[in-house]
């Protein structure tokens, strides 16, 4: 099954890549390596604005990650041309707007690093750093950059 038989088997339909919100462009590719500008969650199309710990379940934040990766995968497809083209999914970083006690974070991020193993395989495998931060740009609960390499 091709990956974008999954997808459609997982009822997702990859949107578009988003306007940047400030001076960045949303990917760069240099050599096989393409490096993803983080993505903020979105519910409705608006920042998915919260934060673990305090307004947020870790449910709803695995909800939101899980949004991202559809998100970062619609990027990757513009920035590629074919998601057939990835070789592997290298690394996410995951911010996850939490209060100081909240210590979840991993477990946040796997709403997206679950969705990555099920579409990619084994090459949706990859390294991964959680942190718990103070804030994100627009109040947004939780933003994930990434890295994959091209074949």
């Amino acid at each position: 099954m091709s990956i974008y038989d999954t997808l459609t088997s997982l009822n997702i339909t990859l949107p578009p890549v988003s306007i940047p919100a400030a001076a960045y462009v949303p990917f760069v590719q240099t050599g096989n390596l393409v490096f993803l500008s983080g993505h903020i969650a979105k519910k409705d199309g608006k920042p998915w604005v919260g934060q673990l710990g305090k307004n947020m379940t870790t449910e709803e934040g695995k909800a939101a990650a899980r949004a991202i990766a559809i998100d970062l995968m619609g990027t990757l497809h513009a920035a590629v041309g074919d998601l057939g083209r990835i070789k592997r999914i290298v690394k996410l970083m995951s911010l996850v707007n939490s209060t100081g006690d909240y210590t979840e974070q991993h477990l946040v991020t796997n709403g997206a690093s679950e969705l990555f193993g099920q579409v990619f395989g084994d090459k949706g495998a990859h390294a991964r750093s959680a942190f718990g931060v103070a804030q994100i740009p627009m109040g947004a609960c939780v933003e994930i950059e990434l890295i994959a390499e091209l074949v």
